[in-house]
């Protein structure tokens, strides 16, 4: 039989209604064993669901495990999309594909699921899908689509898009980032920080104040209880916030931070941003005229109000109440993937950069005002700089000899192994073993000096 003869089969097949079959043994080839032909339903252990029930629907392959905690995160938001699409009666089937160490971590974890799942006993249809998908990092998500077509960014877009993205396909796909390029190009400080019931933001800078009228009677005449009525009054000692309008930064340069006290990268970079901050504040002040202004809004993402209050204390600049609905449409507008993160808005109320803190890392204050042609001109300086750095040198933190290194002859980005920032251009590299650390960051010795350190 020739190819031909095939394709007139396919043809003959599909005409006679037999396209159910062709698709239930991709599902079947892909989900079931020699022994197997059913999933695991989210009700009970014992309870099954036939691989064929999933005929004409979409279905999400989900790698994950209990132990991993960016898996336990996805998982909740992963929960909240799919009881939404069911509830909307969308044909949308999600599988488990699991990568616990144990059954009684498999079962705890299935426990929080409302879709199906393949047994945890089932480990070479486990292995099978991790090998066909090339699955390297969890959670993963794999959209299967009925016509037989494949996407694997599934877990960026239920971040990004959320029930949104159904049912994945790609002219919805392609109508939600045209709708995404509209929003930028209509994008202005006002509709990104407020809302129907809020336009301004808070700001504790002034709130170092105290009230001494405790008694009822000092509401009648209290400056701070009239000007601040939305919030307690204030006891003696006890700092409170103001409200400055939105509008009124309308013009600035702005830093949105988002941030969390419980984030540990966020903790070693905020002191690093507040000195940065207040440097460029300065800068600014020393120029005159009010032409040019900066300022940082603090985007929470701390886990409840007693933290955001603490956090929030340390910082010198402006914040979005917490809890405040903007706070996850920031996050999804801008695909914040993880924190720290700086976004920088321009005064024209656009994107500059999403790269905030990694240009504040590589530049500090001289980053400001982080437009293409201020990195432009760093580059260049930082070019020049480097002609005049010795090729190699030893350093006190290493015990080998560090090459200097750009991007077009063996570096790239990079952590720094000395402050633990992110670098790109220029290092100082070990060839032996990869040990890079920012020019700025190294700290010349001897050779006999570097030989005694201890780590490498």
């Amino acid at each position: 039989m020739d190819l031909d003869d095939n394709a007139r089969n396919l043809v003959q097949a599909l005409t006679n209604g037999d396209a159910e079959k062709i698709s239930t043994s991709r599902f079947s080839s892909l989900l079931a064993s020699k022994d197997r032909d059913y999933l695991l339903s989210s009700t009970t252990q014992d309870d099954q669901v036939k691989i064929s029930d999933l005929e004409g629907k979409v279905i999400g392959l989900y790698f994950s495990a209990n132990w991993y905690p960016p898996c336990r995160n996805f998982n909740k938001v992963l929960i909240g999309v799919y009881e939404q699409l069911k509830s909307n009666g969308s044909n949308f089937e999600i599988v488990f594909v699991s990568s616990d160490g144990d059954l009684s971590a498999f079962n705890s974890y299935r426990e929080s699921m409302p879709w199906l799942s393949i047994p945890f006993s089932d480990l070479e249809t486990k292995k099978a899908l991790n090998r066909k998908f090339e699955v390297e990092g969890i959670p993963y998500l794999i959209i299967l689509q009925p016509d037989g077509s494949t996407l694997h960014d599934g877990v960026e877009l239920i971040y990004r898009y959320g029930i949104e993205a159904f049912p994945f396909t790609e002219e919805k796909l392609e109508e939600l980032r045209r709708e995404e390029r509209m929003k930028h190009e209509s994008q202005t400080l006002t509709n990104l920080l407020t809302n129907p019931g809020r336009d301004y933001l808070l700001d504790q800078t002034m709130t170092r104040k105290v009230c001494y009228l405790s008694s009822p009677a000092c509401r009648s005449f209290c400056p701070f209880t009239l000007t601040f009525a939305r919030y307690p009054h204030p006891t003696v000692g006890f700092p409170f916030t103001s409200e400055v309008p939105v509008d009124s930064l309308i013009g600035k340069t702005i830093g949105l931070y988002f941030s969390a006290q419980w984030c540990f990268p966020c903790a070693k970079f905020t002191p690093k941003l507040i000195s940065i901050y207040q440097k460029i504040k300065q800068s600014l002040e020393g120029k005159g005229g009010g032409v040019e202004d900066f300022e940082i809004v603090f985007v929470s993402n701390d886990r409840d109000q007693s933290s955001f209050d603490s956090y929030y204390g340390t910082m010198p600049w402006l914040a979005l109440p917490f809890g405040d609905p903007i706070i996850r449409t920031l996050a999804k507008y801008f695909d914040v993937q993880g924190i720290p993160c700086l976004i920088i808005i321009g005064p024209d109320g656009k994107t500059v950069t999403k790269q905030g803190r990694n240009l504040i890392n590589l530049y500090q204050e001289n980053a400001y005002p982080f437009t293409d042609a201020k990195l432009e001109s760093l580059e260049k300086e930082m070019e020049e700089e480097a002609k005049r750095l010795p090729r190699s040198n030893y350093h006190a933190g290493h015990r080998h000899e560090l090459t200097l290194v750009s991007e077009g002859n063996g570096g790239g980005p990079f952590i720094c192994c000395d402050c633990d920032e992110q670098g790109s251009g220029w290092a100082y590299q070990c060839l032996g073993c990869g040990y890079e650390v920012h020019p700025r960051c190294m700290r010349a010795v001897d050779p006999a000096t570097a030989a005694s350190v201890q780590h490498t």
